[in-house]
């Protein structure tokens, strides 16, 4: 007796739709964030101010090295900053992100702005900062940009009048917001009462 072979044809259940992830938002020139670099968990502000490459010249040819400079917040108030050095740009950059965590100070500011007109400097470098209106932002470049938005401060005018090194400008800055004082320190180092503050 032949056997017969039966054949029973089924369809297969429709595929699940799945939504494409959403592209990652793309940033102009000159970013030089880590969004490109994984999600990962992120304490305030971080922010790359400077990479600089040196070459040691040996008998096999050149080896490089890099730096970096980070300035680093809770944009809440608190600031630091940090120096790293590695054979590699990432590495740099860790080093630099993990020591201005730690050396990270307390700012007193006023809302958005800063309390009053302060200077700061730091070997060559000399800056000015005056507190400004809402809705100004911060009129500052370079490192001192950076650490005024890692600080939290949104409205105030700098201006830099020394050397454009970057680590002097960025000392320069964290020791003019170092050098803010609330209202109410001011007036008692003066020996005046609180309840005078309005006719000053």
């Amino acid at each position: 007796m032949a056997e017969e072979t039966v054949v029973i044809e089924t369809e297969a259940a429709p595929a699940a739709e799945t939504q494409a992830p959403a592209p990652a938002p793309s940033y102009g020139g000159g970013f030089r964030g880590r969004d490109d670099r994984g999600p990962r968990e992120v304490d305030g502000v971080e922010k790359v101010v400077h990479i600089n490459r040196c070459a040691k010249v040996v008998k096999g040819g050149r080896r490089f090295s890099f730096s970096a400079l980070v300035v680093s917040g809770d944009a809440a108030g608190k600031v630091g900053w940090g120096f790293g050095k590695a054979n590699e740009v990432s590495d740099a950059i860790k080093k630099a992100t993990e020591a201005s965590r730690k050396n990270r100070f307390s700012v007193n500011l006023k809302d958005s702005t800063i309390p009053h007109e302060v200077t700061g400097a730091h070997g060559g470098g000399f800056i000015m900062l005056k507190p400004a209106t809402p809705g100004t932002g911060i009129i500052a470049g370079g490192g001192a940009r950076a650490v005024l938005e890692a600080a939290g401060v949104k409205d105030v005018i700098g201006k830099s009048l020394g050397s454009s090194n970057h680590a002097n400008v960025v000392k320069a800055t964290l020791a003019a917001l170092g050098a803010l004082r609330p209202a109410d320190e001011i007036l008692r180092a003066r020996g005046k009462e609180i309840k005078e503050r309005k006719a000053l």
